[in-house]
């Protein structure tokens, strides 16, 4: 139906364009000649009245007359006809308007593609959802993660480890312990089964922390998929702090993943725009522009507001005196901003944290001071800087 309805519409606008390129135009001849005989009858009225052949009432009613005519022989389309008819044109401007409009289509539309309807698409985005593959499945597929080289006695080490859980199942320290390492040599698979444990071990105990670390390393496992275990991680996150940006982006890979880029697209744009860079927000960044795009939004994410990832891992190969000056400056571009432009409670609790880190308590508490006064009626932001001010060791 849509290469049929296509073809009506491109003949219908050849034939608009081309039809009067075919017509045959009026020879200049056929209409000149009327103008001439009517210019003629005008100079021989003038001759008529000047010979008193003619009275002045019947001069001015025959001049009214051949004038009327010589309007008319003027405005006829035979008069104008300065176009011939040009096949070869027509021709020309019918093969560059089917090839433009082919041309358009090829590049911008979807030809292997059939009509989708918004509810079928929504319908079938559901199932697909439905019918992911399990956790188990996405990591059996999964590319395997770049190596690491680590010395032979660590590795002797965590494979002692791996050998004595089994066998320890209720061991908490163990467990953590064997989590912690599996990541390090990014064994993902292995590090978020020993994360499930501890979590399982901790029970109700179990922090955000603990479900962040097993929600990410369970997606590290799978290259980024989500799969129905991990939504399950998340969907404890989110029952718990609704503001989780682990579970805020993860929900939005999810919907993705899905064919839901718009849902996606409400859902990271403020992890983009509102939230402090880190490792969920800068994935976002990476991603949003082209999940707007599926999602029929044209958009450009923000510029970074702090240091990205790159930087954070470029600092790990500086020396401690150069570490310590680019920390220091990034502090400094924030405290600047946040004094200048104002930010949420996240920037006021990094800056608290940064100047913790740095051992500057006392611009430290000036900050939490000020935040204070800032966010006195958000009984939530208040919680989230307490929290940043003891990390930075500002007594109560």
């Amino acid at each position: 139906m849509f290469w049929v309805i296509a073809a009506v519409l491109a003949a219908f606008v050849l034939v608009t364009l081309v039809k009067p390129l075919l017509r045959a135009a009026a020879t200049p001849s056929e209409g000149a000649s009327d103008v001439a005989i009517y210019t003629g009858q005008l100079a021989e009225i003038e001759r008529d009245l000047a010979r008193d052949i003619l009275s002045a009432e019947e001069a001015e009613r025959a001049r009214t007359e051949v004038a009327r005519r010589l309007l008319a022989a003027n405005a006829s389309p035979r008069s104008a006809g300065v176009f011939q008819s040009s096949p070869v044109v027509a021709g020309v401007i019918g093969v560059a308007v089917v090839g433009v409009a082919a041309l358009t289509y090829w590049q911008l539309g979807s030809p292997a593609i059939p009509d989708q309807p918004l509810a079928q698409r929504h319908a079938a985005s559901e199932e697909m959802r439905a019918n992911r593959p399990s956790q188990a499945a996405l990591e059996a597929i999964a590319p395997a993660p770049p190596a690491v080289n680590p010395p032979e006695s660590y590795l002797a080490s965590v494979e002692e480890l791996r050998r004595i859980m089994p066998d320890r199942p209720d061991d908490l320290q163990g467990w953590s312990l064997l989590a912690y390492h599996e990541a390090e040599l990014r064994n993902y698979s292995a590090a978020a089964a020993a994360q499930a444990r501890v979590n399982a071990l901790k029970g109700d105990a179990a922090t955000d922390e603990d479900l962040r670390r097993q929600l990410d390393l369970m997606t590290l496992a799978t290259d980024g998929y989500v799969s129905p275990e991990a939504e399950d991680v998340l969907r404890q996150l989110l029952e718990r702090d609704s503001d989780n940006v682990a579970a805020r982006y993860h929900l939005g890979a999810l919907f993705d993943q899905t064919d839901r880029a718009d849902i996606a697209f409400r859902l990271w744009r403020p992890l983009v725009e509102d939230e402090p860079e880190g490792y969920h927000t800068s994935l976002a960044r990476l991603q949003i522009e082209g999940t707007a795009a599926r999602a029929g939004v044209s958009y450009t994410a923000p510029a970074v507001r702090g240091p990205s990832i790159d930087d954070i891992a470029n600092a790990q190969d500086m020396s401690p005196e150069d570490r310590a000056a680019m920390i220091g400056n990034m502090v400094a571009g924030l405290s600047d901003r946040l004094a200048t432009e104002g930010g949420t409670a996240s920037d006021w609790a990094r800056l608290i944290t940064a100047y913790g880190v740095l051992g500057d308590t006392e611009q430290a508490g000036r900050i939490w001071a000020e935040a204070q006064q800032v966010f006195a009626a958000d009984a939530d932001a208040i919680a989230a800087l307490q929290e940043a001010a003891t990390a930075a060791g500002l007594s109560e």
